[in-house]
């Protein structure tokens, strides 16, 4: 392996550790998903920190403006079941495209105030 071979392993390494392991705080464009403070403190979770833009940067806004969300603040009652269920991020997040939600802190990681 080259040293740009080994360059590009090395990014690959550290951005995978940032992204999936790392406590998140909230990055410009991202989104925190509160609205349901209560029942995640009783499943003791943190609040979900959606990166919207590393999303965006990947597939157009109708892949999921269309028929999964609605593109408006609180019309969209996102719920982990509904989620183990297929739908809303279950949609893509189901262990074939992207991987499964069966790992609470992946999403449940806001470390904010």
């Amino acid at each position: 392996m080259g040293k740009i071979g080994i360059t590009i392993f090395l990014l690959a390494c550290f951005v995978w550790s940032v992204v999936f392991t790392a406590p998140s705080m909230a990055e410009y464009g991202d989104i925190v998903l509160n609205s349901k403070s209560k029942s995640m403190q009783s499943a003791d979770v943190k609040p979900v920190v959606f990166p919207h833009w590393f999303h965006r940067i990947r597939f157009k806004c109708k892949v999921c403006h269309e028929g999964i969300f609605a593109m408006k603040k609180g019309a969209n009652d996102i719920q982990m079941g509904a989620i183990m269920d297929g739908e809303f991020c279950g949609k893509c997040h189901n262990g074939l495209i992207a991987w499964e939600p069966l790992y609470c802190d992946k999403c449940h990681n806001y470390e904010g105030q």
